[in-house]
């Protein structure tokens, strides 16, 4: 694949990532909340030992795994922030450690405006906690990019050897 096909395919699936979480934070409380609460009730519905809790358990159990839930919908769709930044700055003959410190920059910068972006929408707070939790999803995303391209890379120089070996 030719490196400036690679580079679009990069910089759009990162520009519609960061248009998802754009319109995620423009969401209001309500909406946002619907959302999670919906997908808590579905998870929570399918155990039978939490449907034998009394009224007062279920609802502390309830915001609890509601919160979980909506603390990993904000490290996934960062860990793929993160994986997509690595991914472009990849195209590009940078030093790795460039490529790293871009990549976290861009990512907090990013999670820093999208809590302020949020503080617009009623209903919603911003949270110094989820910019961390934005933060670690950026960087298990590009370490997860970083993995995959060793073993590709280490894979591909086997192979090259093996053939080498074969046909001499």
């Amino acid at each position: 694949m030719k490196i400036h096909v690679l580079r679009g395919i990069f910089i759009i699936l990162l520009l519609g990532t960061f248009f998802v979480i754009f319109n995620f934070s423009s969401q209001n409380g309500e909406i946002s909340g619907g959302i999670s609460k919906k997908i808590t009730q579905t998870i929570l519905e399918k155990s039978s030992k939490y449907t034998l809790l009394e009224e007062k358990q279920k609802n502390k159990v309830f915001h609890r795994i509601e919160s979980i839930i909506r603390k990993i919908a904000h490290f996934s769709i960062y860990a793929a922030v993160g994986f997509l930044l690595m991914g472009l700055l990849s195209t590009y003959k940078i030093k790795n450690k460039w490529k790293v410190i871009v990549t976290v920059v861009v990512g907090v910068l990013y999670a820093v405006s999208d809590e302020f972006h949020q503080s617009f929408s009623p209903g919603r707070t911003p949270k110094l906690t989820d910019v961390y939790i934005d933060t670690l999803g950026v960087v298990l995303g590009m370490l997860l990019l970083m993995l995959m391209q060793k073993i590709y890379y280490k894979n591909t120089k086997m192979t090259k050897n093996v053939t080498q070996k074969l046909f001499t």
